[in-house]
């Protein structure tokens, strides 16, 4: 991994959504996959009763951590999203079978995704944020399902839940009520407020 990163901000993640998020936004940075072993550490702490949002907490500072000890002078950017359905956790799934189990699991429910976003700087976290969002899915039909697992693809499999809100995966529920762009996988206001006060971006 090259030592020379251009930009004051990192997003320590692989996720295009969060990408597009930061990068649509107008913010300068550069994105590093942490690689991190998020199933062995969700795996870890559920078993250790932590809840859900506090392993979002604990991912995302992870992962901004892992990037922060390469580039201590930079500011560095980790989130994570969990998604709670009574009781049990869902992750990504694997493939269109698990998507679409998960989305039979979920269809007619109501769902929690926790969003956690935070800051660290020269291995320290200086900032960070979470937040609950509700989403409500609709008892849609087996037949829908098949269209939209097949309208929808293998994209889906990049999102907790199997679901894209900002496309087809609009048609799966009855009720939002919770930050869009925390839903999307970061809460980008809240962090644009913070770069902005530490004159990170224009304010």
């Amino acid at each position: 991994m090259s030592k020379t990163v251009r930009d004051e901000i990192i997003l320590a993640s692989s996720s295009q959504s969060r990408k597009n998020l930061l990068a649509g936004a107008g913010v300068n940075f550069e994105a590093i996959s942490p690689n991190v072993d998020e199933d062995e550490v969700k795996h870890s702490l559920q078993a250790s009763g932590v809840s859900a949002p506090e392993t979002a907490v604990t991912l995302a500072e992870l992962k901004a951590s892992r990037i922060s000890s390469q580039f201590p002078d930079h500011f560095v950017v980790g989130a994570d999203q969990m998604l709670e359905c009574g009781g049990i956790w869902f992750d990504k799934p694997p493939d269109m079978d698990h998507a679409r189990a998960h989305l039979s699991a979920l269809r007619g429910k109501t769902h929690s995704l926790h969003n956690a976003v935070c800051v660290v700087k020269a291995g320290q976290v200086i900032w960070h944020y979470v937040n609950e969002a509700k989403l409500e899915m609709r008892p849609f039909s087996d037949e829908f399902l098949d269209w939209y697992l097949k309208e929808a693809g293998e994209d889906i499999l990049w999102s907790v839940g199997a679901y894209q809100l900002e496309a087809l995966g609009s048609q799966l529920f009855y009720k939002v009520d919770g930050d869009f762009f925390s839903i999307l996988g970061l809460p980008l206001l809240p962090l644009l407020d913070f770069l902005r006060n530490h004159k990170v971006v224009l304010t």
